[in-house]
């Protein structure tokens, strides 16, 4: 053996850790119903779920949190309504405390996400699948809300945020 020290190969540094996929759940914030959605920031893309009731914007909580778990949410994000000016109204307060709520109850982030006009293009989404047949019913003021969620998502995962 000679007298030369053995050495180890050398490792390259790793990589710091990807961040993994992250199932998020959106609310289309309304006085009469919850709209929610959900997706995942690997396929970047939302699903509208459906809709949850509410009484002057308080939903049922028990069943909201139960929902939370069960699509195995990491992220929430609320769809936070303005005025065509950029102004805010009493809707905006509500759903900013709904916000708020949302997050002490669940225990989860929670991201606001401008929802101005997410209900008309919910709608005219809808319509346009109606139209290409792939959608055989009616389209009803819930379906609206749930996909006007999917929106508010999309927005999120595109990189918008609240201000």
């Amino acid at each position: 053996m000679s007298g030369a020290l053995a050495t180890s190969p050398v490792m390259p540094e790793a990589a710091p850790p990807a961040t993994r996929p992250q199932i998020i759940l959106a609310f289309d914030f309304g006085l009469r119903r919850l709209g929610l959605a959900t997706g995942d920031t690997l396929t970047r893309a939302a699903r509208a779920l459906r809709t949850l009731p509410c009484i002057a914007g308080v939903p049922v909580w028990e069943e909201l949190l139960r929902e939370v778990r069960d699509v195995g949410a990491q992220q929430l994000v609320v769809g936070c309504p303005y005025n065509v000016d950029d102004s805010a109204s009493v809707v905006t307060t509500m759903a900013r405390k709904f916000a708020a709520e949302l997050q002490r109850r669940s225990g989860l982030p929670v991201h606001l996400v401008d929802e101005r006009y997410s209900s008309i293009e919910a709608q005219q989404q809808l319509r346009g699948m109606r139209a290409a047949g792939q959608r055989h019913h009616k389209v009803h003021k819930s379906d609206i809300d749930a996909m006007a969620a999917a929106v508010v998502l999309e927005r999120w995962l595109a990189g918008e945020g609240s201000r």
